[in-house]
């Protein structure tokens, strides 16, 4: 007997299809003046950058600044792999989010919820994932989860991921917290990936189709994406060795990995252009190119600084914290940003309509690798050239 597809389905196809007709959504290109920046200081980019693959911090990187809706610095820089065979770094890069995922996939799309009105950010996870009250958990918030005040572990043991994707998510239901709700900030993996399922058990359909769906298609983002195929992976800046093969296109997490490569905290790849554009649809309030994502509202609220203990934190977001290690002197108070294990970092600041986003492949070729400090001097960098009243 034949089965027509569902509803949804059939409109998810139909948006993909649609998007495949249009052009790639990017930011215009200016000289730096144009948007009242100094272009020679931007040029100081390049010794921190020559600096940083000189001392082997990575093999190489992409570095993107842009101001007033306009990109005023894309460049590449190094190699993009240099085991087995060296390859150059092209600005087209794809790269492994890590967990930058964590508000550009996760957080976005459970904002979406909220102003759909399929979740409020200060209800219990287990009024939608009945499962996750295990171990005195049935107090913890959604809103608690977004900014790592639910008090529960930073990553539970890899053997917990042995037996499949589904065992494995109920043994992260199943396991306990290691503070009370609210008294604590302990940044977690495993409080991403309850959020990723609860994307996945509200909207009725997973993470990664919902994220496609409602930001990525829409925006007309055709390089952000989990599970790339082989036209991404080909251009994506490979990692480690994973059983004896390379990982290229190929989540580094081992967690997300187990879990698909679809998850709530890492496994999202993308562009420096495309997060361009997704960074300036948050600046606009939401919308970018005739296209809302989210309401206005919903942007200031996700984008909101809120205390926690001893720093910081949005909705997703890292403001000042602990973790802000990449985060540029001379951003003002209202910038927001995420870094990734695998050595990503991007940084917005609505009050000085900037910007900055690096991302390199710092795992490759041996795990080793630091740029945190170096994506940080970037972001002061753009900061200090913009020019005083401009």
């Amino acid at each position: 007997m034949n089965r027509s597809a569902p509803a949804g389905f059939v409109a998810f196809v139909a948006a993909v299809a649609m998007s495949a007709s249009m052009a790639v959504a990017q930011l215009p290109r200016a000289e730096p003046q144009a948007a009242g920046m100094d272009a020679d200081r931007l040029t100081e980019i390049d010794d921190a950058v020559q600096t940083a693959l000189a001392a082997g911090k990575m093999p190489g990187c992409v570095v993107l600044v842009a101001r007033c809706g306009k990109i005023v610095f894309l460049k590449a820089y190094g190699e993009r792999s240099v085991e087995p065979v060296k390859r150059p770094m092209t600005v087209d890069t794809v790269f492994d989010m890590a967990s930058l995922t964590k508000p550009v996939a996760t957080a976005t799309s459970v904002m979406l919820l909220a102003e759909q009105g399929k979740l409020a950010l200060d209800d219990p996870v287990a009024k939608y994932l009945p499962g996750f009250a295990q171990a005195e958990k049935e107090s913890i918030t959604i809103r608690q989860l977004l900014t790592h005040q639910g008090g529960l572990i930073a990553d539970n043991p890899i053997e917990d991921y042995a037996d499949g994707p589904e065992q494995a998510m109920a043994r992260v239901m199943a396991s306990g917290p290691q503070a009370k709700p609210g008294e604590a900030f302990k940044y977690s993996d495993v409080g991403f990936i309850v959020l990723g399922e609860l994307v996945r058990r509200v909207a009725g359909e997973n993470l990664d189709r919902f994220a496609s769906e409602h930001i990525f298609v829409p925006l007309g983002l055709k390089e952000t994406t989990y599970l790339p195929g082989d036209g991404l992976r080909q251009r994506a800046a490979p990692a480690e060795k994973r059983n004896d093969r390379w990982m290229q296109g190929e989540v580094h997490d081992p967690r997300a990995y187990a879990l698909g490569g679809v998850a709530g905290h890492a496994g999202l790849f993308s562009t420096a252009e495309d997060l361009a554009v997704y960074a300036q649809m948050l600046l606009q309030g939401g919308e970018f190119n005739g296209v809302r994502i989210l309401r206005p509202e919903t942007v200031a609220e996700m984008t909101r600084a809120q205390p926690v203990k001893g720093g910081l934190r949005a909705l997703g977001w890292d403001v000042r914290s602990a973790y802000s290690s990449n985060r540029g002197t001379g951003f003002s108070d209202r910038a927001f940003g995420h870094g990734g294990f695998t050595g990503t970092a991007m940084w917005i600041d609505p009050e000085l309509e900037l910007t900055v986003i690096f991302l390199s492949n710092r795992v490759h070729p041996d795990g080793k690798g630091s740029v945190n400090k170096l994506a940080g001097q970037i972001g002061t960098i753009a900061a200090a050239a913009i020019v005083p009243g401009k």
